[in-house]
């Protein structure tokens, strides 16, 4: 008896981890677009219902900003190629449960090598006849 509880503990935990490494894949296939500027890459991981938000932290206050998808995917597009820019990923946490998945990814944000701002992003995600798609992206930015 002990052994089947053990077996399956272990497979749980290998399924588990499996999934976890498919989340992250998806996470940073959308990186790989944003900085190859690359709109059709980063949709092919997001939701056609995707929703965009931004929390800004200024001097003066809190701001709460929601982005439609189509304005996000032209405005990676249009990003001038003299410009670099860089979002550096600190670590993820992942948790999932069944088809839902979220993900905690602290940054920097950097303009030129210069640093532009901080935060986290925190992605949900929702598999999909079995691939993740992004259907939520609130980040944090900070001076």
């Amino acid at each position: 008896m002990k052994k089947i509880a053990f077996l399956a503990l272990l497979v749980f935990t290998v399924s588990l981890h499996a999934q976890k490494q498919e989340v992250q894949k998806t996470i940073e296939t959308f990186f790989v677009g944003f900085h190859g500027r690359d709109s059709v890459k980063i949709k092919s991981v997001c939701s056609d219902k995707m929703i965009l938000q931004s929390i800004t932290e200024t001097e003066k206050g809190v701001k709460l900003s929601d982005e439609k998808p189509h304005k996000f995917y032209n405005s990676i597009a249009s990003i001038p190629v003299d410009l670099t820019f860089q979002e550096k990923i600190l670590s993820y946490t992942i948790q999932v449960d069944g088809a839902m998945a979220h993900v905690w990814a602290p940054y920097e944000f950097y303009v030129n090598e210069k640093l532009r701002h901080k935060g986290v992003n925190a992605f949900t995600l929702f598999k999909d006849n079995g691939v993740w798609k992004i259907i939520h992206l609130i980040d944090t930015r900070r001076k």
